[in-house]
């Protein structure tokens, strides 16, 4: 007969989906002692702040954490405010530009409201990795460093790649893997989430953790969610990404703008609908299945009236080609403009705030990206009078109104 631990743990595999589990047998140990001993387990979760926003890809393994808070375990958030100044290189083919602290700390200033639209306060811990990895002596790297061989660091797919292929890899980048682990060691972690592209960082954790005689922890990974773009993984650094955080319309317009081939493992991972009646919105119109995958979202962190507002929102501007509802105003520098009211259309846009470069201004106007008045801009030479207001239009959600 199943074990009851088995069958929590058989649950917690489903819905959002596990990728794996290393090594089950562990997991339901813990969960049997922890309800012997009446000590709930820990479970840890590491935030990269490259962004200041959470994804609907982290949304994932936080839902796992969720679900673990609701069986009576803590959840501990590590945010890697001192890692990120290493970069982690997972995946990756060369070596990740550092981050100054004035960025991260700007990218993480939201996280713990965004993190609390998913997992429970009174069972979360919120942590910096700063607060044990910036007190370590170099006596005390060393000793970290020691735990570990360069053989084992080079068992890594991305960093055999990069070796073989006489590209690059620092000394810095080999101490990522070791100050993720020694983040489970400091927090005592009983089982780590996370993308599975991370299989190998949560794999030295169980090293470094015998290391300092703790027992290691379980792993549970899960599938990383697919993009916007419909290549890459949803990423902070790509840009391809939702924010959990991001306003109603913002939330809405980008869940539409994924490739139909998505749909169903959008509904899977990120919804409660059940399957059969997803997959029957998917093939009788991915359309409207996807106007439906966009309500539900929106509503989960936002609410209902929300949603519906910002659905009514994108099909007034989208649809029925009508100026937005709510377009914030931007006052313009008159030192821009020459000869009385004529300014340049990319001194314009500069001064909108809608790009950050005169190359990002050109390239979306070459790109067909650019309204003005609701008229396409064809030439990044275009200088025009300035009668303001001007509804100032770049990409398919992004407005301001000139003054």
């Amino acid at each position: 007969m199943t074990d009851r631990f088995e069958r929590l743990v058989s649950g917690l595999k489903e819905r959002p989906s596990v990728d794996q589990l290393i090594p089950e047998a562990d997991l339901v140990a813990k969960l049997k002692k922890s309800e012997q001993m009446g000590v709930p387990l820990r479970i840890k979760l590491g935030i990269d702040p490259s962004a200041p926003h959470l994804t609907l890809g982290h949304s994932i393994p936080l839902k796992k954490m969720r679900q673990f808070q609701d069986l009576g375990h803590i959840g501990v958030l590590v945010v890697g405010d001192f890692t990120r100044r290493i970069g982690d290189p997972s995946g990756r083919s060369s070596t990740r530009a550092l981050m100054t602290q004035e960025d991260i700390e700007r990218n993480m200033s939201t996280y713990v409201e965004q993190a609390y639209k998913i997992l429970d306060p009174e069972r979360t811990e919120i942590r910096y990795n700063s607060e044990w990895l910036g007190k370590l002596t170099f006596a005390d790297v060393i000793s970290l460093t020691a735990k570990y061989t360069v053989a084992r660091m080079l068992e890594r797919d991305d960093f055999a790649k990069r070796f073989s292929g006489n590209l690059p890899i620092s000394i810095l980048e080999f101490l990522y893997p070791l100050a993720q682990a020694y983040d489970s060691v400091a927090i005592h972690a009983d089982v780590e989430l996370g993308g599975s592209d991370q299989l190998f960082n949560f794999l030295v954790g169980r090293d470094i953790q015998r290391e300092y005689g703790q027992a290691p922890q379980a792993i549970l990974t899960v599938p990383l969610l697919i993009g916007t773009d419909g290549v890459r993984s949803m990423s902070q650094t790509v840009g391809n990404y939702v924010g959990i955080g991001e306003a109603p319309s913002e939330m809405y317009g980008k869940i539409l703008s994924i490739p139909d081939d998505l749909l169903r493992e959008y509904f899977f991972q990120l919804t409660d609908i059940e399957m059969a009646k997803a997959e029957s919105l998917i093939e009788r119109s991915p359309r409207d299945a996807k106007r439906r995958l966009a309500l539900e979202i929106v509503a989960h962190y936002h609410d209902k009236d929300a949603a519906i507002a910002a659905q009514e929102e994108f099909d007034r501007v989208h649809i029925q080609h009508e100026r937005p509802s709510d377009v914030p105003q931007v006052k313009i520098d008159r030192e821009l403009l020459k000869d009385g009211n004529v300014i340049w259309v990319i001194s314009l846009l500069q001064g909108s705030g809608l790009v950050k470069s005169r190359g990002e201004a050109k390239r979306l106007i070459m790109q067909g990206g650019v309204k003005i008045n609701e008229e396409r801009i064809a030439s990044p030479e275009l200088e025009l009078a300035f009668n303001p207001p001007m509804l100032i239009q770049v990409g398919k959600r992004s407005f301001v109104e000139a003054v």
